[in-house]
């Protein structure tokens, strides 16, 4: 009876333990502060710029970011572009045109993009295709699985990790990315410029 006893307590405190243990480790991404701004893009060496001065196809043109951060196009060359919102580079041609163009109108899309460290979601790891991927207004973990092909099969992704800035300091998340690639969404967060998501091996 005393050995019957004795059993149910060791079951009842190792219930106990591994509770406690489900329990500790990183909290989960539900948990993480809600996103309540988006950074603007800033442009950077290597992008590639589509430059529309309206009336003038003479001036409009393509052209990509140098290294050294500045553009050249007709009649304006080597304009900062590092740096500056697409909407700041269209104002600071408009005011460099000005010179040889009455009141020009300049509109600066950004056709592609080396992002920076700060615009890009990067997944490590066991995804099939680890990679950093541009971030985007409303991308989700889900999306940003997608996008990398998902995990592989030697992935733990229950075990994944969503390291996060926040306050100046790496804030570490718990996602199941397993059962979300499964259709549990519960785990499916909002992301955010900076995010590292990070996906462990099973260990066998």
């Amino acid at each position: 009876m005393k050995d019957k006893s004795a059993i149910s307590i060791m079951l009842i405190a190792l219930s106990a333990l591994l509770l406690l243990s489900g329990c500790s480790g990183p909290p989960p991404i539900r948990t993480a502060p809600v996103v309540t701004s988006v950074p603007i893009y800033r442009i950077g060496p290597g992008d590639e710029l589509q430059i529309y001065v309206v009336d003038h196809p003479n001036l409009s043109t393509t052209v990509p970011v140098r290294p050294d951060g500045r553009i050249s196009i007709p009649l304006v060359q080597n304009m900062q572009a590092e740096g500056e919102t697409p909407s700041e580079l269209s104002a600071n041609l408009e005011k460099a045109l000005a010179q040889y163009v009455r009141n020009p109108d300049v509109t600066v899309i950004v056709r592609s993009f080396q992002s920076t460290y700060t615009s890009e979601v990067r997944i490590v790891g066991q995804a099939v295709k680890p990679q950093a991927i541009p971030y985007r207004a409303g991308m989700t973990l889900l999306d940003a699985m997608t996008q990398v092909g998902g995990l592989t099969p030697y992935a733990a992704g229950n075990s994944a990790e969503l390291i996060r800035k926040y306050d100046g300091k790496d804030k570490v998340y718990r996602v199941r990315l397993g059962d979300l690639l499964n259709g549990d969404i519960h785990d499916n967060a909002l992301l955010q410029p900076g995010d590292v998501i990070i996906i462990p091996q099973k260990l066998f």
